[in-house]
Parts: C-alpha cells; sequence; structure tokens
C-alpha cells in the first residue's frame, strides 16, 4: 500500500508552500477505527486466536506429507507497487586471489538487499494501514513513529501461523457460475481486473470442497491473476493496472470467521478499481486497521488450487514464519501447504 507515505508527503509540501505549519487537528480514533477484542493493550491482532489447540487440529491435515509452494520467486525485476523498488547486490570480493581467510584460503559470498518490505509474496503488519493517525486497537500512531522504525505494532508481536489454510478457488466459482471474464494476457484461466469476488462467491468456492470456515484459519484465494505476476516483466503493467478482488463486505464476514490472515495471487487482494471511486482500499481497512487480520499479498495460489482440485482437499497446514524484524511494517515470506 502507498497511500500514507503519499498523505504525509503532500502535508509536507502543503506546509512548505505555506511557510508556516497549520495546526495538528486530532483524529477521533475511538470513532474511526473498531476496539480489539484481546483488550485495550493488544499488539498482536489475530493471531492471538492461534492457540496450541488450534495448531494441534491443523497438524491433523497433514496426511501425504506433500509440500506445495505457495510464494512466488523474489527476483529484480518482478512487479512491484507505485514507485516500490527492490534490488539484490551480491558481495564476492574475498573470492579473489588474496583476498581469502586463513591458510586454507576460505572465501564467502554474502547479499546486500536494497528492498522496500512489501515486494513479492509478502505479508502486511498491523502497523502497515490506517485511517489519519488511527491504527489498529484504536490507537492514535504519531507518538509510536521514529525514523526507523515503529514503537508499536511491529512484526516482532506477531505470534504464530501454524494454523489450519483454507484455498478458495474463486475461478473455479466463476466458471461453474458461467460468468468467467478472463483477461486475454492471462496464459491460465484468471478473472480479469475490476471483478468483484463477493461473501457468495467465497462461500461458494468453500461448498465446492465441504469446508466450513473455523477460528484462526487462514484463507488464501486462487483469482489467476497471479499468472500475470508470474509474467514479468513482460505484463507488470498490465499487473498494477488493476486486480480482481473481495469486496468490503466480502472482507467484513471473513473477520466475522474469526479468520487470522487473507491471502490471494494480487497485489491488493480487494478489487480495484475499488467499488467507490473516492474510498481507498477499504478492504485493507476492514482487516487489518480494525481487525487485526494480516493480508498476505502476491501468494501463488495456482499450485495449491490445483492440487486441491486434484485430491479434493482444499485445507492444509500452513507453514509460514515472520521475521522478529523489530517495528517493521511488513516483509517478504515464503509460505508452504502441507498435506
Amino acid at each position: 500500500m502507498r497511500i500514507a507515505g503519499l498523505a504525509v508527503l503532500i502535508g509536507v509540501s502543503v506546509g512548505s508552500l505555506s511557510g508556516q505549519s497549520a495546526p495538528a487537528l486530532a483524529a477521533d480514533c475511538k470513532a474511526l477505527v473498531q476496539p480489539s477484542p484481546f483488550g485495550s493493550d493488544d499488539q498482536t491482532g489475530a493471531t492471538n486466536r492461534v492457540t496450541p489447540a488450534v495448531t494441534k487440529a491443523a497438524a491433523a491435515e497433514i496426511q501425504t506429507g506433500v509440500v506445495t509452494s505457495m510464494a512466488n520467486e523474489l527476483v529484480d525485476g518482478v512487479p512491484l507497487f507505485g514507485t516500490r523498488f527492490s534490488k539484490t547486490i551480491l558481495t564476492s570480493f574475498a573470492t579473489l586471489p588474496g583476498a581469502e581467510f586463513g591458510e586454507n584460503k576460505l572465501s564467502y559470498m554474502e547479499d546486500t538487499y536494497l528492498s522496500q518490505s512489501h515486494v513479492g509474496t509478502h505479508i502486511d503488519g498491523i502497523g502497515h494501514i490506517g485511517v489519519q493517525d488511527c491504527y489498529y486497537n484504536q490507537t492514535p500512531m504519531g507518538k509510536y513513529v521514529t525514523q526507523n522504525y515503529l514503537k508499536r505494532f511491529g512484526l516482532e508481536n506477531i505470534k504464530t501461523f501454524a494454523t489450519r489454510g483454507v484455498i478458495i478457488d474463486a475461478v473455479k466459482v466463476f466458471q461453474a457460475a458461467g460468468k468467467l471474464k478472463s483477461n486475454p494476457a492471462c496464459k491460465n484461466p484468471c478473472l480479469d481486473g475490476g471483478t468483484l469476488i463477493t461473501e457468495a462467491d467465497l462461500q461458494a468456492g468453500l461448498k465446492m470442497y465441504n469446508v466450513t470456515l473455523r477460528e484462526a484459519d487462514a484463507v488464501f484465494i486462487n483469482t489467476g491473476w497471479g499468472d500475470l505476476f508470474r509474467q514479468w516483466p513482460a505484463q507488470n503493467a498490465t499487473y498494477n493496472k488493476g486486480e480482481p478482488g473481495i469486496s468490503d463486505s466480502a472482507a467484513q464476514w471473513l473477520a466475522s470467521q474469526k479468520v487470522v490472515a487473507v491471502g490471494a495471487d494480487t497485489w491488493a487482494i480487494e478489487v480495484v478499481p475499488g467499488e467507490k471511486e473516492n474510498v481507498a482500499f477499504p478492504v485493507h481497512k476492514t482487516l487489518i486497521t480494525d481487525n487485526g487480520i494480516h493480508i498476505i499479498e502476491n501468494v501463488r495460489t495456482d499450485l495449491i488450487a490445483d492440487a486441491a482440485a486434484r485430491s479434493g482437499r482444499a485445507t492444509f497446514f500452513l507453514s509460514m514464519t515472520v521475521p522478529k524484524a523489530v517495528g517493521t511494517t511488513g516483509t517478504f515470506v515464503n509460505i508452504e501447504a502441507i498435506q
């Protein structure tokens, strides 16, 4: 997401042009954001729901031991949102003659990432999105922002994602309903950009595999749009121009099911262009700001969707760990579905 940074820049520019700073208007966070069900001091959000009992129940999903990747490769050139950047630099000078270490001439290589955190397959932390100065748990964030990191809601507060994952194949739902409109740039069937996925569509996808959501599930949606991501760089502009995605009411329904994360093979999981032209990314606000539910973007969903079609099982044990990166708002992640 890019809105907060843009708003800050605009505010700075206006203040500079006027020659004076306007008085700050404190937002009423209790009016703009829902309270956390986990207490007024909570910084963890929905992963509070992942209890030992939840993890034990999710482990029962492992029947064959087959592992399916759900992450795209992170490499220079993949689609990036807005002005985001990602560049990898390899340090290998120790391989040069005379630069080795010790009598045994040990050499090494290491990498430098010049990258923003919300690139590739990545997770949005609950410190990522707010309304004005109001963030998760009705928190006025200004006093917790430093030049280098957040003093609240960093990724270090995540509990665990050792839970059950569920794949909803929106492509099959739309095919079955006879309403699939694909983008011609997709090599495989996909929902076109701007296609709205409703709660009824999500429920139809669950019904296909006789799945009922349960508390602490992580839900992933296959729209087929990730086909364009994997065609980088040829289809980067098409991928970034818009996307199919869930409606805000669908997000509210998912929140009512008490899920811990929602992911998709798109860059925002919600429909773009949005349902209302003047409302920016409402699904992000509903899931992250109001409910502490993490969003996972640019997920590779096609492989697990295909596996579900073959096996008749749309559930799996979710294997995804997030670095304890203090004060950060997001990071690229690796995801695996174990069945």
